[in-house]
């Protein structure tokens, strides 16, 4: 593999202050639009060449390519959980051998090891990163680019931060979110709840109808989240909702879970049911990531592989049939929380693994 000279941290950690510091939650497009100017700059000065901010209503997607036949997709985001604001009470900051800051693991240091990593490489050619505006979200107006530079370039790697004790993750649950909306009929509560159809007496029906659908021997998860019914106290309530999480390991159980929902019927005389939700990331099979894994595991001995009850963008290449191998991010930990931190005593070799997959993609 012919090497441009070794990785330097400091140039990671000023990256990754570059970009931890312009603030980026999902959906504020002025923000969003801010961080993928700061993304694309940091991948035109570590690269080369022109990265192309790709406009959608959920903000800039931003695309870069090392030329030549694409091999390779290296795909990460640079929206945040976080809303405006929690920099200036949480900055960014490197102490005590960690990095910290919001996004930092979630997964900004992970883009940041990708590109020193295909900085190290003398032939980029090959090789293209995608860095979307709106994977915290579902993906929703990015999922057709992922899928189609996914299919073109045959080969998916996948920078969301590393699993527990730095593993890769190898498959994925598929996931998704359904609400079951329930109508009734408003009545007063004293003088003739009679009158009245009562949805939040319906609702409680559908919760236990919804919970009972999780199989956890097969992997499936069907956890009711929120719920809301009524307007006041005296008055029979005429609408609630039930908002549940699902999680999946197989097609099969998507496609069951889904039927099940569907399938929900009214218990309380004169109520009405809709839903409307569904499994929008496919699971991600271990099948998807072996080969790839086999790679990682030729260069890295001693790497772990595990796979994970959450999503990513990888999902949505999983299920093309795309080889795909996900957690090769920061080796930290504290997704969506407060103390998020990066190990820093990882990051060069994080980055170093990078390079040595794409060669060995190239290769094959």
């Amino acid at each position: 593999m012919h090497m441009t000279g070794p990785v330097s941290v400091d140039a990671m950690i000023e990256d990754l202050r570059t970009l931890v510091e312009v603030e980026s939650p999902s959906r504020d497009v002025d923000a969003l639009t801010a961080s993928a100017k700061a993304a694309a700059g940091v991948l035109e000065r570590r690269l080369g060449g022109q990265a192309v901010c790709v406009e959608s209503p959920g903000g800039p997607h931003v695309r870069w390519s090392g030329g030549g036949d694409p091999r390779v997709l290296i795909l990460g985001h640079h929206d945040t959980v976080f809303p405006l604001g929690t920099l200036a009470r949480r900055p960014f900051t490197v102490a005590g051998g960690r990095v910290t800051g919001p996004g930092v693991f979630d997964m900004l240091g992970g883009l940041v090891q990708a590109v020193h990593g295909v900085a190290l490489l003398e032939d980029r050619s090959g090789v293209e990163i995608l860095v979307t505006s709106d994977e915290e979200v579902g993906s929703p107006h990015s999922r057709a680019l992922i899928e189609e530079r996914a299919l073109a370039c045959g080969a998916v790697l996948v920078f969301e931060g590393a699993a527990e004790g730095g593993a890769l993750k190898t498959g994925r649950k598929g996931c998704g979110t359904f609400e079951v909306t329930v109508t009734g009929r408003a009545s007063h509560a004293g003088l003739e709840p009679e009158a009245g159809v009562n949805a939040l007496v319906e609702a409680a029906h559908q919760v236990l109808a919804v919970a009972a659908l999780g199989r956890p021997e097969a992997g499936t998860t069907v956890t009711p989240t929120v719920a809301s019914a009524g307007t006041v106290d005296n008055v029979v309530p005429a609408r609630a909702t039930v908002v549940a999480d699902v999680r999946v390991a197989t097609a099969e159980e998507k496609d069951r879970v889904e039927a099940g929902f569907a399938a929900l019927t009214p218990h309380v005389e004169g109520a009405g049911i809709s839903v409307r939700g569904g499994v929008r990331r496919p699971p991600m099979p271990e099948s998807a990531s072996a080969g790839l894994f086999a790679l990682a595991r030729r260069l890295r001995p001693g790497i772990e592989g595990r796979a994970v009850g959450g999503g990513s963008d990888g999902n949505f290449t999983a299920a093309l049939g795309v080889p795909t191998l996900d957690g090769l991010g920061a080796v930290g930990g504290g997704a969506h929380a407060d103390h998020e931190y990066v190990v820093v005593d990882t990051m060069a070799d994080r980055a170093a693994l990078v390079a040595g997959l794409v060669e060995a993609i190239r290769n094959t």
